[in-house]
């Protein structure tokens, strides 16, 4: 098992407290919460405070919750009835092309089904411009989907400045938050989002759990079909000591933690750029460093070593990293986000790794990277010379 854990964007460990609150619901609200008696009406009472309590944390209203098994049924839901439902009004959509896969694929498969998709670019900081979502939006765009940060390289999306552009608009605004809901303040009124998705296991929570805000007012039929669970809206019988756990973790990040961790990452990220520069090492940081990102993402770039090469020998000495791309069989497939940002030959596509914070990380975790890249670019230093002699 690897020593030192950065690769917090792809999931997190279980809090203590969210593990423990688990384990108690297990055993205490076992009961079915659609059921009448009093077995089932324990467990509706824990779920019901659960959902209250996460629709606080981003200035909703509880029925406005659904619960879900995560952030791709969250997203496939929003996106795939939204278009189902309303292509009587036109089969426009709006995305960007740095859109996490639990995105891309539902579009691709409704224009499959004769829905148009406008990709919108970005730039070499993963950022979209403002002018060119004003010049794609149309008559006839029934639905905008934009997440809030970027999974690979942290970079922030304009959701408030959308969202005042939107209000007026017939289009709905879907916002994939599955990344920055941990980090990011987020209020759905202000920035007039109609539906958002989450995941708990991006923020030290369970896995197979996360939520899909829809505001009221917003009408589509469920996407799993089955039962009437969640007022009719997801069918299947609910997972209450996951949600219970969910609320947990949402719980201990607080408006002030989400602060304190936002400034930690950023002091991390500044500690390796530091550290790497010192020891000479040949690197860029792909996107920018910017406090107001998502802190926990540091894509870099090691000039001339292979995604493959770095990620494998980090793993030898006891660290976990990502290529930022999914990696299956010993291949990497080449990044979408980066593909976006560079172009699709530039070297950064194949010569990039992803670190990424969590909650449990330390300053000397941030040291034991530094030096265990440093002795990497030294050894394949050393051997490149002998290869030469």
């Amino acid at each position: 098992m690897s020593e030192v854990y950065l690769d917090n964007a792809a999931t997190t460990p279980m809090a203590p407290e969210v593990i423990a609150t688990m384990t108690k619901e297990m055993a205490d609200s076992w009961g079915n919460a659609s059921t009448g008696y009093s077995y089932g009406r324990h467990s509706k009472l824990v779920m019901e405070n659960s959902r209250h309590l996460i629709a606080q944390s981003i200035n909703a209203d509880d029925n406005e919750i659904i619960f879900t098994s995560g952030g791709t049924e969250s997203d496939n839901t929003a996106i795939i009835q939204t278009a189902l439902t309303r292509q009587r009004l036109g089969k426009h959509i709006i995305t960007t092309a740095i859109e996490h896969e639990a995105v891309l694929k539902p579009l691709h498969f409704l224009e499959q089904r004769g829905f148009e998709v406008t990709y919108l670019p970005v730039d070499e900081n993963g950022e979209i411009s403002l002018a060119d979502f004003k010049a794609a939006l149309r008559d006839d765009t029934i639905l905008v989907t934009i997440m809030t940060g970027n999974n690979e390289v942290g970079s922030r999306m304009p959701i408030h400045e959308i969202g005042e552009i939107l209000k007026d608009h017939q289009a709905w605004f879907h916002t994939d938050a599955v990344q920055a809901y941990g980090l990011l303040p987020i209020d759905v009124k202000r920035d007039h989002i109609d539906m958002l998705s989450t995941s708990a296991h991006k923020l030290n929570g369970p896995k197979m759990i996360g939520f899909l805000y829809r505001r009221d007012g917003i009408s589509f039929p469920s996407f799993i079909k089955g039962g009437d669970q969640e007022t009719k809206r997801r069918a299947g019988t609910e997972n209450v000591p996951a949600i219970a756990a969910f609320a947990k973790a949402v719980e201990l990040d607080s408006p002030e933690e989400k602060q304190r961790r936002q400034e930690r990452y950023y002091h991390f990220k500044q500690k390796i750029v530091q550290g790497l520069r010192d020891n000479h090492i040949d690197f860029a940081v792909n996107g920018k460093l910017d406090p107001s990102g998502l802190n926990h993402v540091l894509s870099i770039w090691f000039k001339g070593i292979s995604t493959y090469v770095m990620q494998t020998d980090l793993d030898l000495a006891g660290i976990a990293v990502s290529g930022g791309s999914a990696c299956t069989a010993g291949s990497i497939e080449p990044s979408h986000v980066l593909t976006a940002m560079y172009g699709a030959d530039s070297p950064r596509i194949s010569q990039s790794i992803r670190i990424s914070f969590g909650a449990m990380n330390t300053d000397e975790d941030i040291d034991k990277l530094i030096a265990a890249i440093v002795e990497i670019v030294a050894k394949l230093k050393r051997v490149k010379e002998e290869g030469k002699a």
